[in-house]
């Protein structure tokens, strides 16, 4: 997702009340608890009601990113946020990004740009010159935007990270900003949460708490009443809505991957059948979202422990550690799976971590992802990957390679983005999948200059395998319906995940007018320090 802003700015609506300038910070009890939808749907209503908004994170982690217009990298639910907002992603967005790649260890990107790879008791060190780069970019912001909903990490309540604070209350203390906790009653528990969280805060801590949002309720509004009379008594808080359940959201996800095996009920007729190993350090599975929102296609992600079941088309994703992804994939059978697929006729799609699978060879002399050392690839692509230190970031428009009119801009149109540390050189690459323009402008007509355009991936003789180092492959329609008609689906049709998305916004920021008290939670925005 390159996440730039729709075209034309949203309508004023004299339905929302106004938005004053300041800061809103909303904070969840849990992780995944809605915060990242909440602030991306008031983004969307301050939008329309005339207001310069920004989303603000002043710490995420996640393997979902996006490369922003500056040319560094960012979580995905801000890149999302951005485009609600209806401004482009950069860099201040997210200043302090955490990308795991082990199980006690993540690399830091701050200010988009990756510095280093820490073990979490070294970047609890590190934290103090980290929310100098939060404050930067903040103070940034407050002088750019009139409105600011800042977005929390995790919950304010895990007391093992209070110290050096950057993501919660620490920084809302750091800027003296008014904050607003959200609670996800579908998990359970929701009064427990909310008292909880507030117990384990200090004095100072839950006086800034502006009041309660109840997230994902399903059933009659009135039968949690008392429950609310309750909480309200007992916190002296005020519940400032309760946000349905809304099913079918078509939204980027910011790092979690879907709780169900399957996509949704497909339509009648010819299907084409879609997986994708869940690999343990998948990045950016946001690039299959359009594939789950087809409804000719039956997707499903397989996990540890499953065994590789039968389809038409297999995708290999992004990872954050290749080697180690490539170790689980021989561990859980794929190599022997992915060898019958092909025999049969199978295709099979390798995007950014797992096109280098598909070589020779990855080798890792640095150490950027783990020891050093070399491991030999499935061997199905005459390339090697040698890992570097330096990241590749840049959104990209092109075409696909096809056929012969893809050189000449005739193809199915591409735009996406690469963020990748390692560069691939190999025989295979004389036979491209994408000849791609590094200028964001050249997405309408990709071949109209040639001196711009570069190949970029692999496509095997027999023409089953095609990979890429391009995210985002299956959001252009055209494409979409190109790949999926490569892949057997000789019927297919084009599915418009950005109108999709945009949709989902518009329907997220109605629910939250309708079920909100926003006069009340807008007057809890006020001016924070810089």
């Amino acid at each position: 997702m390159t996440a730039t802003p729709t075209a034309a700015p949203a309508p004023a609506s004299a339905s929302i009340p106004a938005v004053p300038r300041g800061a809103l910070m909303i904070q969840g009890t849990t992780s995944d608890a809605g915060k990242s939808t909440l602030v991306a749907g008031l983004c969307r209503l301050a939008r329309r009601a005339g207001v310069r908004v920004a989303p603000f994170k002043p710490q995420n982690m996640a393997l979902n990113s996006a490369v922003t217009v500056d040319g560094g990298e960012i979580g995905r639910a801000q890149a999302l946020q951005a485009i609600a907002a209806g401004i482009e992603a950069h860099t201040d967005l997210n200043p302090v990004l955490l990308k795991p790649n082990s199980d006690l260890g993540s690399q830091v990107i701050i200010h988009g740009k990756a510095r280093m790879n820490l073990n979490a008791r070294a970047y609890q060190d590190y934290k103090p010159l980290a929310r100098v780069a939060v404050l930067e970019s903040y103070g940034r912001l407050r002088a750019r935007y009139e409105t600011v909903f800042v977005e929390g990490a995790g919950s304010p309540a895990e007391i093992n990270l209070r110290a050096n604070d950057i993501a919660n209350m620490g920084f809302a203390e750091a800027v003296d900003c008014p904050v607003v906790l959200v609670a996800d009653i579908d998990r359970g528990g929701v009064f427990a949460h909310l008292l909880g969280t507030l117990a384990c805060l200090s004095e100072s801590e839950r006086a800034r708490v502006a009041g309660f949002v109840i997230n994902r309720f399903r059933g009659d509004p009135a039968l949690l009443k008392p429950g609310l009379d309750w909480l309200e008594a007992q916190t002296g808080k005020p519940v400032l809505g309760v946000v349905p359940y809304l099913h079918g959201l078509t939204l980027d996800a910011e790092d979690m991957l879907p709780g169900v095996a399957h996509s949704g009920a497909c339509a009648a007729g010819e299907i084409l059948r879609v997986v994708v190993p869940a690999l343990p350090h998948i990045s950016n599975h946001t690039d299959f979202d359009a594939l789950r929102a087809h409804a000719q296609v039956d997707f499903r992600y397989v996990r540890t422990g499953e065994t590789p079941p039968a389809a038409d088309l297999v995708i290999l994703p992004g990872s954050k550690n290749v080697r180690d992804d490539l170790a689980w994939l021989r561990a859980q059978g794929w190599e022997a799976a992915l060898a019958r697929h092909l025999r049969y006729g199978g295709r099979v799609i390798g995007i950014c971590g797992g096109m280098q699978m598909l070589g020779r060879s990855i080798t890792d002399p640095h150490g950027v992802e783990g020891e050093p050392g070399a491991v030999a690839g499935f061997g199905w692509l005459d390339y090697e990957t040698e890992l570097t230190r330096e990241k590749t970031l840049k959104n990209v428009t092109g075409a696909l390679a096809l056929d012969a009119s893809a050189e000449g801009g005739g193809a199915a149109r591409v735009s996406g983005y690469e963020i990748h540390m390692g560069e691939t050189r190999g025989p295979a690459l004389a036979t491209p999948a994408l000849y791609l323009a590094d200028t964001p402008g050249l997405a309408d007509n990709p071949g109209e200059r040639r001196n711009d355009r570069r190949a970029d991936g692999a496509r095997s003789a027999d023409g089953q395998i095609l990979a890429t180092y391009v995210h985002g492959l299956f959001d252009t329609p055209e494409a979409c319906a190109a790949l999926l008609r490569w892949a057997g689906l000789a019927g297919a049709t084009a599915v418009d995940y950005p109108a999709l998305r945009e949709a989902s916004l518009d329907r997220l920021a109605d629910t939250l007018a309708a079920s909100l008290d926003l006069p009340r939670l807008f007057g809890a925005i006020r001016e924070a320090r810089g």
